[in-house]
């Protein structure tokens, strides 16, 4: 059974970040500099970026990109180049869906957060307490932890369960109890309160929300963020059906060759990382940690998601980061299911976020390929907005 590798990407995209402004060569800064000359407005950007999309596509490091600059108001450029499924001749779109890998975690992360708010969780409940009928079923090193550490990868849990696709004719509530349960039998093997990045973690919180509520975490996501934030394209898993190449699909790589693929991850773990939706709709989620007032939580909920734990990076589903050229903190993640990656990066203070994603992944060269695409796109924007990062 295929298992998750998404692991600590986000330190990856911290440390790349870190440097990318200093480690550019002169044939790199003279060719950014051919491109930003054009660069005055929003459609202008939009050119660009498709520009630097169809280089990567073109030199076969894809089959099909996208990768936009998002503000509070929205989607400010936006480009993308390549096909939707290798072979097709079909275009990748600016408004196709991208799956979001464990870049979905800070959405989940937000959705209890909204449940926190209303009190019926708080970050401090533990395991136990949202779930009484567990005690007497797991071993006690797992009793005590709490929301907040599952969200911050800190609970001494594994990365994955032993399998994800157990009970696969139960109900999906019942069927993550049942994981969980299967999966707590014997002693903790990491230690509690030191960080051990766990998909498995994120199923638990959602295990969580599902005893209190009584609803299934697609159902919580989908009443208390798709809905008030107006993300209509979100969804979970692969967003074709019956084979069609409505959207695209997830490519992997095979003697040089970029293979389609439907190998999707189990449903059991769509809150650590299944879900899907359009660039748009992605960006009215990062929205909320760059306006000041929103239609779902207080800010001061939405500070606690990016307050990491003490002496580490990692918050609820964000790494984060202090960056001079950003003017203050940067959060961000990283994600794949094997057959896509994407990345995103948030700079409150200069009311940006960037997202890059590919309907591929190799993980020999993928990563490193987003984040310079990344980069080039930040480094662009950041030179064309020289009076409103002084200013601000």
């Amino acid at each position: 059974m295929k298992r998750i590798k998404i692991g600590l990407l986000s330190v990856l995209f911290l440390v790349f970040l870190t440097s990318c402004f200093s480690s550019e060569t002169m044939d790199d800064r003279a060719k950014d500099q051919a491109i930003n000359l054009q660069m005055g407005s929003d459609s202008n950007k939009s050119d660009s970026i498709q520009h630097i999309l169809s280089k990567v596509v073109d030199d076969g490091k894809a089959p099909g990109m996208i990768a936009a600059i998002i503000s509070s108001e929205g989607v400010r450029a936006i480009g993308s180049a390549g096909e939707r499924k290798a072979g097709s001749g079909i275009a990748f779109t600016t408004n196709d869906v991208v799956h979001l890998g464990s870049c979905g975690k800070a959405m989940t992360a937000t959705m209890l957060a909204t449940l926190v708010a209303e009190g019926k969780l708080s970050w401090d409940t533990k395991l136990i307490e949202a779930i009484p009928e567990l005690k007497n079923n797991i071993h006690t090193d797992y009793h005590k932890i709490t929301l907040w550490q599952l969200l911050t990868h800190h609970a001494g849990i594994p990365k994955n369960p032993t399998d994800e696709g157990a009970y696969p004719s139960k109900e999906i509530k019942k069927r993550r109890l049942a994981i969980l349960e299967d999966n707590f039998k014997s002693p903790a093997i990491y230690e509690i309160d030191r960080f051990h990045y766990s998909n498995f973690g994120y199923i638990i919180a959602a295990c969580m929300a599902e005893q209190i509520t009584g609803l299934s975490w697609e159902v919580l996501m989908k009443q208390r963020l798709f809905d008030p934030l107006g993300m209509s394209s979100a969804g979970f898993g692969n967003p074709n059906k019956s084979k069609s190449i409505d959207q695209p699909w997830g490519h992997h790589k095979r003697v040089w060759k970029w293979w389609p693929s439907e190998s999707y991850y189990e449903e059991a773990i769509n809150p650590a990382g299944r879900i899907h939706c359009s660039v748009e709709d992605w960006a009215k989620f990062l929205s909320l940690q760059l306006t000041s007032e929103n239609p779902i939580l207080e800010r001061k909920y939405l500070d606690k998601l990016i307050e990491p734990v003490d002496g580490h990076f990692y918050a609820g589903g964000w790494g984060v980061a202090e960056h001079p050229w950003a003017n203050g903190i940067t959060f961000n993640h990283s994600g794949s299911n094997e057959i896509w990656y994407a990345s995103v990066l948030v700079t409150p203070k200069l009311d940006r976020a960037f997202v890059v994603a590919t309907n591929s992944c190799d993980f020999s060269s993928t990563p490193n390929v987003c984040l310079e695409t990344a980069n080039k796109i930040i480094r662009m924007d950041l030179q064309t907005n020289k009076n409103y990062i002084k200013e601000n």
